[in-house]
C-alpha cells in the first residue's frame, strides 16, 4: 500500500521524484558518493589511504566550515550586498579574489542609491577572511 496521494506518482513510477530532505534528515547516512579530489581535497587528505579516515577528515572539515559560516558573518546593508553580488557575479570566487574584495569595491563602477563604496571597502578591510568567505557564500558564489 502506498502513502502517496492518488494524484502523485508512487515510488517505482518513472515520474516519481523523492521528496526533498529536511536539514535533520540530511544528517542521516545517505550512502557513498563519488567525489572528485581536486587539489584542495588532495592536499587536505595527503598521506591518508584509509577511506574511513578520508571520509572522517572531509566530514570534520565540512562541519567546521559550516560553523565558520554560521558564526562569522558581517552585517551588510542591501546596497552593500548588491555591490558585492555585482563583483562576485563573475561566478567562482577564488581565495585571492575574496581577499581582494575591498580593492574590487573601490574599483567597481557599480553604483546604487544608498551605497557608500569607501565605507564598504573599509568594512571589508577590517573583516576577517572568514567573514569575507561567509559573505560570498551567503550570496551563493
Amino acid at each position: 500500500m502506498s502513502d502517496a496521494p492518488a494524484d502523485r506518482p508512487a515510488r517505482g513510477d518513472p515520474t516519481w521524484v523523492a521528496p526533498a530532505l529536511t536539514r535533520e534528515e540530511k544528517t542521516r547516512s545517505i550512502g557513498k558518493t563519488p567525489v572528485f579530489f581536486g587539489p584542495p581535497l588532495a592536499i587536505l587528505t595527503d598521506g591518508q589511504k584509509n577511506t574511513m579516515e578520508i571520509s572522517g577528515k572531509l566530514n570534520r572539515t565540512a562541519e567546521r566550515y559550516l560553523e565558520i559560516l554560521k558564526y562569522h558573518h558581517l552585517a551588510l546593508t542591501e546596497p552593500e550586498r548588491q555591490c558585492i553580488a555585482h563583483i562576485c557575479d563573475i561566478g567562482f570566487m577564488s581565495p585571492l579574489e575574496i581577499r581582494e574584495l575591498p580593492f574590487e569595491v573601490r574599483m567597481t563602477k557599480f553604483a546604487c542609491a544608498g551605497l557608500d563604496k569607501e565605507a564598504l571597502a573599509q568594512k571589508l578591510d577590517a573583516a576577517s577572511f572568514a567573514e569575507r568567505v561567509s559573505i560570498v557564500e551567503a550570496l551563493g558564489f
